[in-house]
């Protein structure tokens, strides 16, 4: 069980140990920073930065600032940063975006046409994101959302449940994602509820 008063002083000051204070990419609030693409942790699944961190740390997830960080880290400290960040609201919200029929088409109904599925049957209704599998997307920065499809579709992110990303990644043309990820990015951001199922 994680301790969100003990991973609220490494999010602030690190852990003295080589993981460096968390707010220094993803803000104060755990807001995340969308133009250095640094994602909102605020109100994620505490099991789902776990293994995020797990993963980054184990090299099965690629990122050349998060690497060094998830193996400065152990297992309990990266139980009480996830702790805290998951205790915290979730902030931000770039408003709806404007005539982005696309992105509500893909989100909602997916495109069957080509073997998308909605983005909702596996992150939620409203994206708000489905313990501990799927992260919570609505409100997420466009950009982040962006490069995480654009990641699994070149293969350079592989660390999900049964590869069921890169599979749809395959499928989405440039505009689709762009569009999808301009969609969440304008939905309210919301802690996923416990219990919910896709």
């Amino acid at each position: 069980m994680g301790d969100a008063a003990a991973g609220r002083t490494i999010a602030m000051q690190g852990n003295g140990k080589g993981a460096v204070a968390c707010v220094s990419c993803h803000g104060a609030a755990g807001e995340g920073n969308a133009a250095a693409g640094f994602p909102r942790l605020a109100g994620l699944n505490a099991e789902y930065l776990v293994k995020q961190l797990q993963d980054y740390k184990a090299g099965t997830r690629q990122n050349p600032v998060m690497q060094p960080f998830g193996a400065a880290l152990t297992s309990q400290e990266m139980l009480d940063v996830a702790a805290y960040y998951a205790r915290l609201e979730p902030t931000g919200s770039q408003g709806p975006a404007d005539d982005n029929a696309l992105g509500e088409k893909l989100a909602l109904r997916g495109d069957w046409g080509n073997d998308i599925p909605a983005c909702v049957s596996c992150h939620g209704p409203g994206g708000r994101g489905i313990d501990p599998y799927f992260p919570a997307i609505a409100g997420q920065h466009a950009g982040y959302i962006r490069s995480q499809i654009q990641a699994w579709k070149g293969g350079t992110r592989k660390n999900d449940a049964n590869d069921l990303m890169r599979v749809v990644a395959e499928r989405m043309t440039d505009e689709q994602i762009e569009a999808v990820s301009r969609y969440f990015a304008g939905q309210p951001p919301v802690k996923p509820t416990s219990g919910d199922k896709p």
